[in-house]
């Protein structure tokens, strides 16, 4: 398999600043939505990259440091849980995916985007349905992202300790879904995605 296929195809057509880009944290029932866009060095190959799904926390949060050293630029964006309520969580993902590519200090010329929809760039881009386990360049944005939302979501459990944040980062887990039942929603849940749990 060659990682930078999909990278190598862009530069061919003359691209010169092709960023990759992934999101972390949809599904939750807490939380913001994270986003990351990352523009790797030309023939950029970091080694045990991998989509962010396949690799344990520790190797994720080891690989963080690489990625973030190696690329010529990188940014990580959130749309807030507010957003989320407010626009809807597809719409936030597509936000927090507009910042992340936007706040690069090297400006992108192209975008590859993880799933099957394109945020609103100004920048040509292409969709690549599972591109964190394709592109070199999107599976590192979805290290970046999944480490930095995995980070915060280890803030909120110091804060709010009985919902078990750093134990399932706002997945609807048996345990989460048992202390929502039992304490309610905090500050930093998805009202939204709650109306099922907490009317039964």
């Amino acid at each position: 398999m060659d990682w930078l296929e999909f990278e190598k195809e862009a530069a061919a057509k003359g691209y010169k600043a092709v960023c990759g880009v992934d999101e972390a944290g949809r599904g939750p029932l807490a939380g913001p939505v994270c986003a990351a866009a990352v523009i790797l060095p030309e023939n950029t190959i970091i080694e045990g990259v991998n989509d962010s799904k396949k690799l344990s926390e520790k190797k994720r949060e080891a690989l963080f440091d690489v990625i973030k050293e190696q690329a010529l630029s990188y940014s990580i964006a959130f749309a807030s849980v507010e957003e989320i309520e407010e626009m809807n969580i597809l719409n936030a993902t597509m936000l927090a995916m507009k910042r992340a590519v936007e706040e690069l200090d090297v400006k992108a010329d192209y975008a590859m985007i993880d799933g099957n929809r394109l945020p609103n760039l100004d920048i040509d881009s292409e969709f690549i349905i599972k591109g964190d386990a394709k592109s070199m360049s999107i599976a590192c944005a979805s290290i970046l992202a999944k480490v930095s939302r995995d980070r915060l979501l280890y803030k909120y459990a110091e804060e709010f300790p009985e919902y078990s944040f750093d134990k399932h980062k706002g997945y609807g887990t048996k345990v989460h879904v048992e202390a929502l039942k039992k304490y309610g929603p905090c500050k930093y849940h998805r009202l939204s995605f709650l109306t099922k749990i907490l009317n039964k």
